[in-house]
């Protein structure tokens, strides 16, 4: 008799519009935009009361999160193209990271543990693009991201008292569940805006996950920073629970130039 029932809510007896009204009071918007569609799917397939209210209960979270999923993609601010972890082969590197590696950091379980990962290595070789995979798979996981390249890290971090956009965007950065700082150790910085950039690490110390990518290996920091002692503590909280790779080999960037151009995939918007 259930499946019976489902049949019988047709337009001639319970209009669609007042459903999807009903459903929208109680700012069920997903469900209430694909109703006429469950309904018709309902009645295809004689679906019992159940079935049909778990079809429109999936429909609803199915898009939430999707919506969630874009509102995190574009909040993270990635650079243009990126690429999902697929398209990288480690193979293609001397050394540094292994594809059975890659795959485990897809995994997420680093980010759970609140664990940090650095990528160091000669420009080219494909460390931000690793990065940026990770952080495409941990928006697709439901997990919120934020990416900066040091140099903009650090004009945020100098100005997020003065100018209220580079307040608002560090008040994002410190609350991601994971943030990636690229490209450091390409620009010098100066000892007061070391000092800022220890402050950012200590405040997000076991709190979120950080992913950096360096053309310095970490002996080198400290020249970078301008303070041994600095670098030294700003390094312990970093590695405390990190895995570091080192990356080796010929340009990955030279050798596909494709990579630089056409659309994002696997995620974007």
């Amino acid at each position: 008799m259930n499946r019976d029932i489902l049949r019988s809510m047709d337009t001639g007896h319970i209009p669609v519009q007042r459903l999807t009204a009903l459903l929208e009071t109680f700012a069920l918007k997903h469900s209430a935009k694909s109703l006429a569609d469950l309904l018709e799917t309902a009645d295809a397939q004689g679906s019992s009361y159940r079935e049909f209210l778990l079809a429109v209960l999936e429909t609803e979270v199915k898009g939430r999160n999707e919506r969630r999923r874009k509102r995190n993609y574009s909040a993270a601010h990635f650079p243009p193209n990126i690429r999902p972890l697929e398209e990288f082969n480690p193979e293609e590197l001397e050394s540094g990271i292994t594809q059975a590696q890659i795959c485990r950091l897809k995994e997420l379980s680093w980010l759970d543990n609140g664990g940090n990962l650095v990528f160091a290595g000669p420009p080219g070789l494909g460390k931000t693009m690793v990065a940026c995979g990770l952080g495409l798979a941990a928006i697709n996981s439901g997990y919120t991201v934020c990416f900066e390249k040091m140099v903009n890290l650090i004009r945020i971090l100098d100005t997020a008292e003065t100018e209220r956009a580079a307040g608002f965007r560090l008040k994002n950065i410190r609350k991601a569940q994971l943030v990636i700082i690229d490209e450091i150790g390409y620009t010098p910085i100066s000892r007061s805006q070391a000092n800022r950039f220890f402050t950012f690490i200590s405040d997000t110390y076991e709190t979120s996950s950080i992913i950096f990518t360096t053309n310095k290996e970490i002996v080198d920091w400290a020249e970078m920073m301008g303070d041994p002692v600095l670098t030294t503590a700003m390094l312990d909280r970093i590695l405390h629970h990190a895995r570091c790779y080192s990356f080796k080999g010929e340009s990955y960037r030279l050798k596909h130039p494709d990579l630089d151009s056409g659309a994002e995939t696997g995620g974007g918007i």
